[in-house]
C-alpha cells in the first residue's frame, strides 16, 4: 500500500490534505535524525500504477538536448510543458499542491515551503547508460521568484533495476571524505533531503546500464521566503572532487560562487572580476 493516495475526481486525481499531514507528522523524527544531512527514503511512496503511466509517458530524449560535460553527462531534464502525458503533468501539479506542501512541513518542520511553477531544473529527470552526475550542492536560489531553496524531492521510475546498473544516489559528509549513505533509484522509491550549502549528493560514478536502459526520476524541489538576501544567495550548483579520484573541477563555477561569497554587491552589479 502507498504511502500518500491521491483520490479520483472523476479523472483528475489528488492528494488529500489531512492524510498528507498525519503521514508527514509520523516521519519527523525519523527524518530529523539521521547522518549526514536531514533526510529520509520511503519505498512504495504513491500508487505505482500511477508512476507506470508517467513511465509511459515518457518524453523522447531525442527531441532534448542534454549536459555533456566533466561533472554531468548525459543528463536530460524535461519541464511538465515539455510532457505531453496528462498523468505526468497531473502528478507534477499535485507535488506543488497545499496538500503535498503539508506533507513535507510535517515532516521537515519547514514552515512557509513555496513550490516553484516555474520548475526550475525540476521536473522529469534521465541519464543514459555511461551518464553520471557528479558529487554536488545545489543552486541555493530562485532567480525568478528570489526564493530560497530548502528540500528536494525525487521519486524513482527504474523498474527491475539491477545493482550491476550502478546509478546509486550518494549522500556525503560535508567535509567531502567519504558517502555515508548509498541509494539505489528503484521504482517507487522516494528520497527527501533539506538543500544546504553542504549537502553533497550525486551519483558520480557512470551507469553501466544497458544501452536501452536509462536511470529515470520525478524531480521537484520547494522553497522558502528569504528575510534578506545574501550575496551568498548568489552562487550556482556548487559540484565537488571525491577524494582519491579524476573527478574534475569546474574552476569557472568555483571561481563564480568565491566572488559571490567575498565580492559586495556593488562591485558584483558593476560586474568587477567578470572576464
Amino acid at each position: 500500500m502507498a504511502l500518500l493516495n491521491l483520490a479520483d475526481l472523476g479523472g483528475y486525481r489528488c492528494f488529500d490534505f489531512d492524510q498528507c499531514s498525519r503521514a508527514g507528522r509520523a516521519l519527523t523524527d525519523e527524518y530529523a535524525h539521521v547522518s549526514p544531512f536531514p533526510h529520509i527514503v520511503l519505498d512504495d511512496f504513491i500508487d505505482p500504477e500511477i508512476l507506470r503511466t508517467v513511465l509511459s509517458e515518457f518524453p523522447d530524449s531525442r527531441e532534448h538536448s542534454c549536459f555533456m560535460r566533466d561533472q554531468e553527462r548525459l543528463k536530460f531534464g524535461y519541464r511538465p510543458d515539455q510532457c505531453s502525458g496528462p498523468a505526468t503533468r497531473m502528478l507534477l501539479a499535485e507535488l506543488n499542491s497545499r496538500a503535498f506542501l503539508g506533507f513535507l512541513t510535517q515532516m521537515t518542520g519547514i514552515a512557509g515551503l513555496i513550490p516553484d511553477p516555474y520548475y526550475a531544473g525540476a521536473g522529469l529527470h534521465e541519464i543514459k547508460s555511461g551518464g553520471h552526475l557528479g558529487i554536488h550542492a545545489d543552486f541555493p536560489w530562485h532567480d525568478e521568484m528570489r526564493l530560497n531553496r530548502r528540500i528536494n524531492l525525487l521519486i524513482y521510475l527504474n523498474e527491475d533495476w539491477e545493482p550491476d546498473f550502478g546509478g546509486a544516489l550518494e549522500l556525503w559528509d560535508r567535509k567531502m571524505r567519504e558517502a555515508q549513505r548509498k541509494i539505489m533509484p528503484i521504482f517507487g522509491r522516494a528520497v527527501i533531503f533539506n538543500t544546504d550549502r553542504d549537502s553533497f549528493h550525486g551519483h558520480p560514478d557512470p551507469l553501466a546500464c544497458p544501452p536501452d536502459r536509462s536511470r529515470r526520476s520525478i524531480a521537484t524541489y520547494y522553497y522558502t521566503a528569504a528575510s534578506t538576501v545574501s550575496s551568498a544567495l548568489d552562487r550556482t550548483t556548487d559540484f565537488r572532487k571525491r577524494p582519491g579520484t579524476s573527478d574534475k573541477r569546474d574552476w569557472s563555477v568555483m571561481l563564480h560562487n568565491l566572488k559571490a561569497d567575498w565580492l559586495p554587491p556593488a562591485l558584483r552589479r558593476r560586474g568587477i572580476g567578470e572576464p
